[in-house]
């Protein structure tokens, strides 16, 4: 596995890959969980090739948010990636990635808006820009990102299709079902922060989320549904909620009823030092 820093190195190291057949690319921030693994192995069964990119990116966390706190284990990361038969790591810094006198932004209006968009004011334009970035540094053939976080798919969708990207193209970008634990908590790099009785109460979200999408589904009020739904986790221990709510799953427009289209429920709520999110299906 060849770990890698800078430009010119990974330009032809890619190079070399690509002349195997398919390249896809998993681009990470690192801390890297069994949900991310799960897109590796995702990637080493539609492609000959795999590379996996590790970078913090600080464009998408703002003033104060836990950019300096963000778990940083490359050693380890490279020991998961290489286990896994993944080729290539492109690990750059951020002088790298962002030069003296960088000054480019890339915003994907409509989709990023609301949801984290609201909640995270230019989180977006942030992974945007340096998925943009990667893509255009590794041109991969495919990407795969996880649906645990379904607006940054969309966004990173809408980007690719509307910039009319070739390697990927918008089709060829490929979202992942959400892995979970045993509890059904979705798997995320956040999780770290929670401690032992925040971990263990923080496995109300995926329960009451799926109490939730059968009463959506059984035909009840949706503004109700959503109401018992904060209300639940609130009593369940999160402190805040940041927002809950029923999408259409292919635009994101809000839902104020059922749809005869597929839906997507979201949230994002706070416990402890951590802000999880998570999605699940509804179907019409």
């Amino acid at each position: 596995m060849q770990l890698i820093h800078s430009l010119d190195p990974l330009r032809s190291a890619v190079e070399t890959l690509r002349a195997d057949g398919t390249l896809a690319l998993v681009p990470t921030m690192g801390a890297l969980h069994d949900g991310h693994l799960t897109l590796v192995r995702e990637a080493r069964s539609r492609a000959a090739r795999v590379a996996v990119s590790i970078f913090v990116n600080p464009l998408q966390f703002g003033a104060n948010e836990d950019l300096d706190a963000y778990p940083r284990q490359m050693e380890r990361d490279c020991a998961l990636l290489e286990a896994e038969g993944v080729d290539l790591v492109w690990a750059p810094d951020v002088a790298t990635m962002y030069p003296q006198g960088f000054a480019t932004s890339i915003s994907v209006s409509d989709v990023s808006e609301g949801l984290c968009g609201a909640s995270r004011p230019g989180h977006f334009d942030g992974v945007a820009t340096v998925v943009c970035k990667l893509f255009n540094q590794v041109m991969p053939d495919i990407a795969l990102f996880g649906e645990k976080d379904w607006q940054q798919l969309a966004v990173i969708r809408r980007m690719a299709r509307d910039l009319d990207l070739t390697r990927p193209s918008a089709d060829a970008i490929i979202g992942v079902a959400t892995r979970r634990d045993a509890d059904g908590l979705a798997m995320s790099s956040r999780n770290a922060y929670l401690i032992p009785q925040e971990r263990a109460q923080a496995a109300s979200l995926p329960s009451a989320m799926q109490a939730a999408v059968t009463a959506i589904e059984s035909g009840d009020d949706v503004a109700e549904v959503l109401a018992q739904l904060e209300r639940s986790l609130l009593a369940s221990g999160f402190s805040s909620i940041d927002y809950a709510e029923l999408r259409d799953a292919s635009s994101l427009a809000p839902l104020e009823i059922r749809s005869h289209a597929p839906m997507r429920l979201l949230v994002a709520a706070r416990i402890g030092k951590a802000r999880l999110i998570d999605n699940m299906a509804v179907a019409p």
